[in-house]
C-alpha cells in the first residue's frame, strides 16, 4: 500500500494562495495546513473558519480563512520580497497593525438593475459580476445599514439591466453618498432622493449622471477630522480606509521624522499628516479641491502651516527647496513618486518618512534613496484593508 503524500503551506503568497515547500500554489490555505497530492486540506492552527457567508466569492476579501498572525507575516513578507527584489537588504519590519473587523469607513460597491430586482456589492474576485451584499465584515455598520435601503431606491432610478456605482463615507456629519449612473431630473425623482438623505440622517446625498457628482442633500458642510481639525470634504477626496489605519500611520510618520520642527508634507491630500505634525509645516497638493479645503482648514486652526497646490509630477521639489527642511513626508499614489525621489536623494534633508499602498513602487524608490545615500531603518506594514491582499507602510529613511 503507498503512503499518501503531504506537503505543509509555509507561508501565502503574493494574491493569497498558500505556498508548499516544493513551490505548490493551493487557493484558501494558511500556514500550517496539510494539503494531500488530491488537493484535500487539513486545517493548522493559523486556519480560520471564514466569518461572512459571501467568502470567497466576493472580491471584498481574499483573507478570511487566516488568522491575525499569519496576515501580518503575510504583508511583512510582501514588503521583505519586494525590496529583495530590488536588491535590498530587509530592515527591521515591525510587527503589523490591522484594522479590526466593521471598521472600513468609505467603500466603493457596483450596483446594477434587473427588472425590479437590484443587486449591490463588491465584484466578485476577478470579474465584473456583483455579488449582491447580505452581510459584510469589514464595513462600519453606518455604511452596510445603507445597502438595503439602497435597493428600491436604485430600482426606480437606474435604467432596465443597468449598472451604477455606490460610493459612501462616513464623515464627522454622518455618511456622505454618491450614486454613479443615475439620473434624477424629474420632480418624483428629486423628492425621492430628499426623502432618502431625510430618513436616513445622511450628511450628503450626490449624483453623478455622467458630468460629475452634483450635490442634491447637504444640510450642513461635510467635514472629517484630522488632527484636530475639521477638513471640508470635497467629493472623491482620498481618506484612509480606517480611523484605526490612518492613526498608526500618523504615528509611524511621527516615529519617523522624530519631532524635526520644519516639514514638508508631499502629496499632502487633505491633510492626514500635516495636520497632525507640530512645527512649521509645508504641505504640497496637486489636487486643487483638496488643497483649498486643507488652506481652509489650516486657516481655522491658526497653525503654522502653509499650502502649496502644485503637481508634483510635473514640478517636483528641487534638491535645494528639499534641503530647506528637517524632514519630508511623501504619500504618493500607488505609481509612487519616481518623479520626486531622485530630487529628495540629491538633498541633504535628515529624515523621510515614505507612506505608500504599493510596496513594488514603494521599494523602487527606495532603491533610489539608497543609491542617494539613505539608509532604510524599519518599516511598519498597515493592513488597513483587513483580510485584503493589499498592503500598505511608512518606511522610515535617514542619512
Amino acid at each position: 500500500m503507498s503512503l499518501i503524500q503531504t506537503e505543509t503551506i509555509l507561508r501565502l503568497a503574493g494574491r493569497g494562495d498558500g505556498v508548499t515547500e516544493s513551490g505548490r500554489y493551493v487557493p484558501l490555505t494558511a500556514p500550517g495546513d496539510v494539503v494531500d497530492v488530491d488537493g484535500a486540506i487539513m486545517p493548522g492552527s493559523h486556519h480560520r473558519k471564514p466569518p461572512c457567508r459571501h467568502f470567497p466569492e466576493c472580491g471584498g476579501c481574499q483573507l478570511q480563512h487566516v488568522d491575525d498572525e499569519s496576515f501580518g507575516g503575510f504583508l511583512r513578507d510582501r514588503i521583505a520580497g519586494a525590496l529583495a527584489a530590488q536588491g535590498l537588504g530587509a530592515p527591521e519590519i515591525l510587527d503589523a497593525h490591522i484594522s479590526p473587523p466593521n471598521s472600513r469607513r468609505r467603500a466603493s460597491l457596483r450596483a446594477e438593475r434587473r427588472g425590479k430586482q437590484v443587486l449591490i456589492g463588491f465584484n466578485a474576485e476577478q470579474s465584473h459580476r456583483i455579488v449582491d451584499m447580505h452581510e459584510c465584515h469589514i464595513l462600519r455598520p453606518e455604511l452596510f445599514a445603507l445597502v438595503p435601503a439602497l435597493r428600491p431606491l436604485l430600482a426606480r432610478m437606474l435604467p432596465a439591466r443597468g449598472q451604477g456605482g455606490v460610493r459612501m463615507t462616513l464623515t464627522d456629519q454622518g455618511v456622505d453618498l454618491l450614486l454613479e449612473k443615475v439620473e434624477a431630473d424629474d420632480l418624483r425623482s428629486a423628492e425621492a432622493l430628499t426623502e432618502f438623505a431625510q430618513a436616513h440622517r445622511l450628511a450628503r446625498l450626490s449624483i453623478d449622471d455622467g458630468y460629475g457628482p452634483q450635490t442634491r442633500w447637504e444640510p450642513d458642510p461635510v467635514t472629517i477630522t484630522l488632527g484636530a481639525a475639521a477638513v471640508p470634504l470635497p467629493h472623491g477626496a482620498f481618506l484612509q480606509a480606517t480611523a484605526e489605519g490612518e492613526s498608526a500611520l500618523v504615528a509611524a510618520v511621527g516615529d519617523a521624522i522624530g519631532g524635526a520642527g520644519i516639514v514638508a508634507d508631499l502629496f499632502a491630500g487633505l491633510g492626514t499628516f500635516a495636520l497632525s505634525l507640530e512645527g512649521r509645516i509645508l504641505a504640497v497638493e496637486g489636487a486643487r479641491d483638496a488643497a483649498l479645503a486643507l488652506k481652509a482648514a489650516a486657516n481655522r486652526t491658526q497653525r503654522q502651516l502653509f499650502v502649496d497646490h502644485r503637481d508634483l509630477f510635473r514640478r517636483p521639489l528641487t534638491a535645494e527647496e528639499a534641503s530647506r527642511f528637517d524632514a519630508i513626508v511623501l504619500d504618493p499614489p500607488r505609481a509612487g513618486a519616481k518623479e520626486q525621489v531622485p530630487l529628495l536623494a540629491a538633498s541633504s534633508v535628515p529624515r523621510i518618512a515614505y507612506v505608500s499602498c504599493n510596496p513594488g513602487t514603494f521599494a523602487r524608490d527606495a532603491k533610489a534613496l539608497v543609491d542617494g545615500g539613505y539608509r532604510l531603518t524599519w518599516v511598519k506594514p498597515v493592513g488597513q484593508f483587513r483580510w485584503s491582499t493589499h498592503v500598505e507602510l511608512v518606511g522610515a529613511f535617514v542619512r
